[in-house]
């Protein structure tokens, strides 16, 4: 154990990194994983309970929708959807946040300015709404969700990360490699992005759990993936019609997005904890 990195020492870093994992290996297996088509419909097999309930059949063991689709088969494909909204979305606001917030941090001045006042205005709006109101815009589709997401939550990031790169360019070996003659790219990269790296990393794994919970409300309102592509969101719309009769298919896509968001919340917690060195003397002291 002693020759692991930090963070995978921590708890909560293998318990978030294992159902992540988990998670992900089912949205990539998906095809092989689920017993039926998650398109195929039996009208005759129509909210049918799970299979250990009474009722139940063991083709379908999370029972089926009003169209007679199987639950489980649209739960495991739905995992596609989120895993890739979750990767895809993080990872471009974090690109576009990122490099906003070390321009700002950096050079300061007029730059920081308007960059700060370009943050202040756009999360003057909720972040849902916002991601509503662009969506009527592009229209649905993944490749649009993911956009979406992206041109909100690129604010996180900047925000966050200007605070920490305002920090480490008022640091010594920063000023040193200024003097030396770095360059203004060279300062960045090789003395600054280090530093700001671990918050940065953390952030990646918060947002993943945002994007998640974002794309389950777009799929509700059915603004995100067509009909023909099993969603969560899309999910919990279809079954709450039918709460009272089949309080399972409502339960499911819940539990899904809960446990996901969970894995990713104590991931990022995990790496906070132990990647900011701030809080690991504090720790320690």
């Amino acid at each position: 154990m002693s020759s692991l990195p930090t963070w995978l020492r921590s708890p909560r870093v293998l318990i978030g990194l294992a159902v992540v994992s988990l998670i992900a290996l089912i949205a990539l297996f998906a095809p092989l994983i689920a017993p039926h088509d998650p398109n195929d419909q039996n009208l005759v097999s129509t909210l049918l309970p799970p299979a250990w309930a009474k009722g139940g059949d063991a083709q379908f063991p999370l029972g089926t929708d009003s169209l007679g689709r199987c639950t489980l088969s649209r739960l495991i494909y739905g995992a596609r959807i989120a895993m890739t909204v979750a990767i895809v979305a993080a990872f471009g606001a974090m690109i576009i946040g990122a490099i906003l917030a070390h321009i700002a941090g950096y050079f300061g001045g007029w730059l920081d300015w308007l960059i700060g006042r370009t943050v202040d205005v756009w999360m003057s709006f909720p972040p849902v709404i916002l991601s509503l109101i662009l969506m009527v815009g592009l229209g649905t589709g993944l490749r649009n969700v993911i956009l979406a997401i992206v041109l909100v939550d690129w604010t996180r990031f900047c925000r966050v990360l200007r605070s920490e790169v305002l920090v480490v360019t008022r640091r010594d070996y920063v000023s040193a490699a200024r003097l030396i003659g770095f360059s203004h790219w060279r300062t960045v990269t090789r003395e600054i992005l280090p530093a700001t790296l671990p918050l940065l990393i953390t952030l990646i794994s918060l947002e993943m759990g945002i994007a998640v919970t974002v794309e389950a409300i777009l799929s509700f309102v059915g603004m995100s993936v067509g009909s023909d592509t099993p969603a969560w969101g899309q999910m919990i719309a279809d079954a709450r019609q039918y709460i009272y009769d089949a309080p399972w298919g409502l339960i499911f896509p819940i539990l899904a997005i809960f446990v996901t968001v969970l894995g990713f919340n104590v991931l990022g917690d995990g790496l906070r904890r132990t990647l900011d060195v701030r809080l690991t003397e504090t720790q320690r002291a």
